[in-house]
């Protein structure tokens, strides 16, 4: 039971090539300021605020102009927001793709046997027909959503802990209602809390605003970085659940530029790439350059000698970080 952004993948080395350290730098070695317009943060949202209250907040802390959220919660949902820093905004929607899990006490509004919960969660797995509810903020109208794994985790009286791991966009509130009709029973969704967002979990580097406003002023009033380098990631953890492939240095100034990816410009590439899938594109050095799709499957992709195998959609290294290794056709 794992969610896409969890495949285990191989890599596959096409070539071998270096990298010149006078262009870009890993990303651990950008400057803080940099480093902070690179950031990604995995926030512990409190029950309360809406998701663009607190990243309002996190922009204030930090001092920003630009910050973006993915997967919008509910005000009195909790759990990993990804707010995304700066010039890292451009990457949010690498974790459309990425799927989420959720833990839901669902209220049955009678008590019902173990073995009839289990059978009607089971039902709910796999691709399911979800119409949002009358307080959504999008369109209502029926369309199909997948249930990666829907695990039951304590019953108490008609209380039910559920884990679910489902496609971004899945209404967990509407999935407990419409569990609950197919039990004969009814029931409603009483709290709910997000756990994972692709990359991000809440088991690993989750942190709250005041963690960050800390951190920050730790910065500010005694030059002490650290502490914010450990609560702020950067951009590329954000999009690590992504197939990679790694590019050479000659070849990142023309993507920068928003061209596709040549096939000579790939050293490696990871397995299970299909075509049109999303996939992420780094240097050498770690840093990510941008997201695109796939022209060709992983394998195709390693063999190819010519031809373009990356469609560029979102460019998010800076045109001139590496030299120009292309020309221009006249």
């Amino acid at each position: 039971m794992i969610l896409p952004s969890e495949i285990k993948r191989e890599t596959l080395i096409k070539s071998e090539d270096t990298t010149d350290d006078k262009y870009g730098k890993k990303p651990q070695d950008r400057p803080i300021e940099e480093y902070i317009k690179k950031g990604a943060i995995n926030l512990d949202k409190p029950a309360g605020p809406t998701s663009h209250e607190v990243t309002s907040w996190v922009k204030k802390i930090l001092c920003l102009n630009k910050a973006g959220h993915s997967g919008t919660l509910d005000p009195n949902v909790t759990g990993l927001l990804p707010v995304m820093l700066e010039d890292a905004t451009k990457a949010v929607d690498g974790l459309l793709t990425a799927g989420k899990e959720y833990v839901c006490l669902m209220k049955l509004h009678t008590v019902m046997p173990e073995n009839v919960i289990r059978k009607v969660m089971s039902e709910f797995t796999g691709d399911i027909f979800q119409k949002p509810s009358i307080k959504s903020a999008v369109r209502r109208e029926t369309r199909i959503r997948t249930i990666y794994y829907n695990e039951l985790l304590e019953i108490e009286d008609n209380n039910v802990l559920i884990k679910v791991g489902c496609e971004a966009g899945t209404y967990i509130r509407k999935l407990c209602h419409d569990m609950g009709m197919a039990m004969g029973t009814g029931a409603h969704m009483q709290e709910l809390r997000r756990t994972k967002s692709g990359p991000f979990r809440e088991d690993e580097t989750l942190i709250t605003l005041q963690d960050l406003q800390d951190a920050y002023i730790e910065w500010k009033e005694n030059g002490n970085e650290s502490v914010l380098r450990k609560v702020i990631l950067p951009m590329e953890f954000g999009v690590s659940h992504l197939p990679k492939i790694v590019i050479r240095d000659n070849a990142v100034d023309a993507v920068c530029h928003g061209a596709g990816l040549a096939a000579p410009g790939v050293l490696s590439v990871e397995t299970g790439i299909e075509k049109g899938d999303v996939v992420a594109v780094f240097t050498l050095k770690g840093e990510v350059v941008s997201l695109g799709n796939a022209q060709m499957k992983t394998m195709d992709i390693f063999k190819a000698a010519t031809g373009i195998v990356v469609s560029t959609d979102r460019v998010l290294l800076e045109a001139g970080t590496y030299p120009k290794g292309w020309k221009a056709k006249v």
